[in-house]
């Protein structure tokens, strides 16, 4: 499994943290595209990036961090076939594969700690997708219909 990971000034301590809990496991390959240092940064340069790649089926999977995983969740979910999500608990992880084939999880570093936040990505990662009855949902999100204009 190919994971890209990224974070911004205030989440590149907690993505250095994941990005080598990751490179440990077997059969998974880390591509980190920054930020790498505390400099302010603009997140949404950072989830575009991982977003696209996973948008690209250049990734398997992405993992970004901000200080609370919100404004990474909402710059990446602009990228047509991404679904990201915010992770503040395993619970949120396990559902949000299962019923929603979440592609990327955001982490909020100042919302979790680094053992919250590994157990969080592990239980993403071993999460299936279900689908069922929630595939024809998330093709609907993959390829929602036109808004009515006014």
């Amino acid at each position: 499994m190919r994971i890209y990971v990224g974070a911004d000034h205030a989440g590149f301590e907690l993505k250095n943290i994941v990005a080598s809990a990751l490179g440990k496991m077997d059969e998974v390959m880390v591509v980190d595209v920054g930020t790498d240092g505390p400099a302010s940064v603009d997140y949404p340069d950072y989830a575009f990036r991982v977003a696209g790649a996973v948008a690209r089926g250049e990734a398997d999977r992405g993992i970004l961090v901000c200080g609370s995983g919100i404004g990474m969740s909402m710059a990446a979910n602009r990228v047509a076939g991404v679904r990201a999500v915010t992770g503040q608990g395993t619970f949120e992880a396990r559902m949000s594969r299962r019923h929603n084939d979440s592609n990327v999880l955001c982490l909020g570093a100042r919302f979790i700690g680094v053992d919250l936040a590994l157990e969080i990505v592990r239980e993403w990662l071993s999460e299936p997708f279900e689908g069922g009855r929630h595939k024809r949902r998330v093709d609907l999100m993959d390829n929602p219909p036109e808004l009515e204009k006014k």
